[in-house]
Parts: structure tokens; C-alpha cells; sequence
């Protein structure tokens, strides 16, 4: 048996969260209760951080030395691409879950997190008092939430279809475990992870079913085997396009496309408010950016056949995503629907198959990412309250009335995202379409750029809706309150706010780094 040569450091960002997820594992084992929550937070911060400095480094090497291909076995399995498209995507998600760690670590004055006690007991049972009443913290988090990064970290560079479903599943195993953990409203919680489960599961099949299809056509499962494959092929071959189809689903699944979408407002409004705005953003950037290495990879030979169904998912899309949007009551599920619209308006870029398109995608990603970690994170500290008590979280829409009165800088926090999401100039949304719609206009998609636009135009309505609840309307009769935190969620909220702005005023440094990238992919 022949030893594969690695190279370990262009797999430095990825080794650096997976190791520290690994500690993580063992400091729930080995360091005493009391001192693990500020343990773990450290370590999640100083992986993240090292990840991106190590993100920064490889750039300049691959700038100066080109892209490479990475084999963790001789037989050519375990391939992982390092390139700048992979390179640009994973500093997309290291920054996001950066943003969104501060408001999983977040905790309010009382000590009270989003996340229970103990998630294995029962709801309701003596043991989850039990625990509640100890004061236990589920610190498991952070090693989760650092093993559900590397694998979104992998998912952007992976380059066999055995590796990509291996990336699938430490990206997923993770977050059904996260979503299961919300403090408040365990029920729910449980049943949303499950939900997810199992359609998660059922997701992997069909991913499955299509590799293999794709290994019978090709008799491997490199990327690049596959395309010599199919150029040599005279005509379209019925495994070849079954297997295009079925890893796709599997990968529309991820991003929330219709129809594969029905676990989005479920899981977002089950799940704990801060594993929301990481899954959200985290999720949907690798996974788009895996399916844009596969079809710019594979599918370009099969591009006639495949941009027809991907047109028609991406008004399926935002038709589902908008119309049901518009009368959502509930914030979570509001937002939910408002991530299905946005896989749309994405697929767009995707279809173009252009250069242009890859960049638009990327920089759409980055503007979604960091306004959907402050949004949510803006949702973790709006709660009920009844007779002086703080309850749960406030997500109805009506309970936001007179938030610009009552805490200002939240109001005005949320309504920068909002409008980001509603693609407002000035904001980096606005540029994210934009640059979307017109990578879609130069690959002759004009009748379904239209369909978006209006489309967009019509989320707007959703979005402005919280505005007038939060700036016109009084806060009479609404029994809620803003709380008060270890200032994690603030920090970020108000970064995240910001940069929103910064971007959608001064683009262009953003643009000319996604542009450089996405000149090369393998």
C-alpha cells in the first residue's frame, strides 16, 4: 500500500476547526463543569480565527503558485481542490460563523442562554428541572458548532463526489444535533430536528442514488473523470443525466430550493434563535458554492439540458418563497420564506455559467450571510414578558410594535438588514441582485430576471411590514422587552449592521477580489 502525499497546509483551514472541534470534544470530558463555557469559547473563538488567518496565507500562495488539487489516498480518492473560488467561499463562512458564534455564546444578564440545560432529558420531565435549577450549560455547542464549520469549509472544496458526501454529512450530523438544543419551547425543538433528520436523510439518498449513476456512466467519481467522460460521449446517456439530476436534489435540499424546501420554516422557527442565523447563512453559502464547483465542473457538458430544470426551480423558488412569505405572522417563518426567495434570486447566477455569475453568486452570498447572523441575532434578544417576567422569545410580528421607541439601535440594526434583503440601494443587497440580475441578463435569462425583479419587488412588502411595526406603530398593550446580554449579540449585530452599509457604499475592493478568484476554478 502506497502513502499519499498530502499537502497539510493548503487543508490548514479546514485541520484547524476540525482539530479544535475535536478538543472541544475532550474538554467536555476531561475540564470541570464550571470552567468549561469560558474553555470552549475560546477555543471556537481561536479556531475561527486561526481557520481565517490560515484562509488569508493560502491566498497568497495560490495568487503566486496557481490553484492544486489535494488527494488524501494514491487511488486519486479524498480529492479537495484548493483554489481561489474555495479560498474566497470558506473566508465567506469563516467570517459568518465568527459573527454568528458571538451570539451562540451570548447569554442574557440572568445567565440565561438559548440553549437548555440539558438537551437529552425529556420536556417537562423532574431530570430537565433538575438540571435547569443546577444551572447546568450546554457547552456541547461550540464543538458542534466548529465540526458543522469544517464540514461547510470542506463542502466548498471538495472535488470527488465521495468527498463532497462525506463534507454533506459532517456539515449536517452537527446541525440536527444543534437544532434539537433550544432552550425555550423544547417540544418544538425536537420536532424540528427530527423533521430535518429525516428529510436530511432522505435528501442523502437521492445524492447517493446519484453518484452512483455517475460512477456507472464514468467508472469513477472525480470531477474531472467524470467531464473527460462525458466529452467523450456522443449524446446524452441516461445514467449520465439521472445522476446530474439526483446530486443535484440533493444539493437544492441544502440551499432550500422548492420543492425541496418544506424543512426551511420548520427547522428556522424550531430550532434555537442563533443556530438559525448560522445554519441560514453557513448552509446556504457551502452549499451553493459545492454546487457550482459540480455543475461548472461536471455539468457545463450538460449545460442545454440542465438550464432549463434549473430555470424552472428558480421561479418555482421565489414564487414559493415570496407568495407564502406574504403572509407570514411569525418572524422566524418570515425570515425562513425570505431564505427560500433569496435561493432563488441566487439560482440565477448559478445558471448563467459564466464567470460572471460565479462572482455574483459569491458576492450575493456574502451580503446574505452577514444581514442573516444580525437579523437573527437581533431576534435572540426581543422577548415576551408578563407581569415583570421575561419569557420566551417575542417572534410575532405584532409584538415588534414600537421597537424604534423603545430600543432604537435594534430597530434601526433590523431594519439595515431588512432593507438589505428587500435590495435596497446602499445596501449590499441591492448590489447582490443587481450584480445577480445582470449576470442572468448577459446568459439570455431576460423573462426570468423579470419574474425576479417583480418577485423582489413583492418581498419588499414583507420586509417594509416589520418596518412600520417597529417605527409607526406604539408599543401599547404589547407586552415585550429587549434584553439585556453579555453584549456578544450587540457586537455582532452592530458589525454586522455596519458592514452591510460599507459594502453596499464602497463595493468595488469586495468585486475585485471575488473577480480574481473566480477566474480560476478547477
Amino acid at each position: 500500500m502506497t502513502s499519499p502525499l498530502i499537502d497539510w497546509a493548503a487543508l490548514a483551514p479546514l485541520a484547524i476547526l476540525l482539530c479544535a472541534a475535536v478538543l472541544g470534544v475532550l474538554i467536555e470530558s476531561f475540564v470541570p463543569r464550571s470552567a468549561r463555557r469560558p474553555v470552549q469559547i475560546c477555543l471556537a473563538f481561536l479556531a475561527l480565527a486561526g481557520s481565517l488567518l490560515a484562509i488569508i496565507w493560502r491566498w497568497t500562495v495560490v495568487s503566486v503558485q496557481g490553484p492544486a488539487s489535494v488527494s488524501m489516498s494514491p487511488n486519486g480518492f479524498g480529492t479537495f481542490a484548493e483554489d481561489l473560488p474555495a479560498l474566497a467561499f470558506q473566508g465567506i463562512i469563516v467570517v459568518c460563523s465568527l459573527f454568528a458564534l458571538l451570539v451562540i455564546a451570548d447569554r442574557t444578564a440572568t445567565r440565561e442562554g438559548a440553549f437548555a440545560a440539558s438537551a437529552a432529558t425529556q420536556p417537562g420531565s423532574i431530570d430537565e428541572r433538575e438540571a435547569t435549577t443546577a444551572r447546568f450549560e450546554q457547552t456541547e455547542v461550540f464543538p458542534l458548532t466548529l465540526f458543522a464549520a469544517g464540514g461547510m469549509v470542506a463542502f466548498t472544496m471538495a472535488h470527488d463526489l465521495l468527498t463532497l458526501f462525506i463534507s454533506l454529512e459532517v456539515l449536517s450530523l452537527p446541525l440536527y444535533v444543534l437544532c434539537a438544543t433550544a432552550r425555550r419551547r423544547r417540544a418544538l425543538s425536537q420536532e424540528a430536528a427530527m423533521k430535518y433528520f429525516l428529510l436530511g436523510a432522505f435528501s442523502s439518498a437521492f445524492f447517493l442514488m446519484g453518484a452512483a449513476l455517475l460512477y456507472g456512466f464514468s467508472g469513477s467519481i472525480s470531477y474531472s473523470s467524470i467531464a473527460a467522460a462525458l466529452l467523450a460521449t456522443s449524446g446524452m446517456d441516461l445514467l449520465l443525466v439521472a445522476g446530474l439530476v439526483l446530486v443535484l436534489v440533493g444539493l437544492l435540499f441544502k440551499v432550500g430550493a422548492a420543492p425541496f424546501h418544506s424543512w426551511t420554516p420548520d427547522t428556522y422557527q424550531g430550532a434555537p434563535t442563533p443556530v438559525t442565523g448560522f445554519m441560514a447563512a453557513g448552509t446556504k453559502i457551502a452549499a451553493f458554492a459545492a454546487m457550482l464547483r459540480f455543475l461548472y465542473s461536471i455539468g457545463r457538458g450538460a449545460q442545454w439540458e440542465l438550464t432549463p430544470a434549473l430555470w424552472t426551480i428558480a421561479v418555482l423558488t421565489m414564487c414559493v418563497g415570496t407568495f407564502i412569505g406574504l403572509i407570514q405572522k411569525d418572524i422566524k417563518r418570515l425570515l425562513a420564506y425570505s431564505s427560500i426567495a433569496h435561493a432563488g434570486f441566487i439560482l440565477i447566477g448559478v445558471a448563467a455559467f459564466s464567470q460572471e455569475g460565479i462572482s455574483s453568486v459569491a458576492f450575493y452570498l456574502a451580503a446574505y450571510g452577514i444581514a442573516t447572523v444580525g437579523a437573527f441575532g437581533i431576534v435572540t434578544l426581543v422577548r415576551e414578558s408578563k407581569e415583570g417576567n421575561i419569557l420566551g422569545e417575542a417572534t410575532s410580528l405584532a409584538a415588534w410594535q414600537g421597537m424604534g421607541k423603545t430600543n432604537p439601535l435594534l430597530a434601526v440594526c433590523m431594519s439595515i438588514f431588512l432593507l438589505s434583503f428587500a435590495g435596497i440601494p446602499l445596501t449590499s443587497g441591492f448590489l447582490g441582485k443587481f450584480a445577480v440580475f445582470s449576470a442572468g441578463v448577459r446568459a439570455g435569462e431576460i423573462p426570468f430576471v423579470v419574474v425576479a425583479v417583480l418577485a423582489s419587488a413583492a418581498t419588499a412588502f414583507f420586509y417594509f411590514r416589520l418596518v412600520v411595526f417597529m417605527f409607526f406603530r406604539d408599543p401599547e398593550g404589547v407586552d415585550t422587552v429587549t434584553v439585556e446580554s453579555e453584549g456578544f449579540s450587540i457586537l455582532s449585530i452592530v458589525v454586522c449592521a455596519l458592514l452591510t452599509l460599507a459594502v453596499g457604499i464602497f463595493p468595488q475592493p469586495i468585486f475585485e477580489v471575488l473577480n480574481q478568484a473566480t477566474v480560476f476554478m478547477l
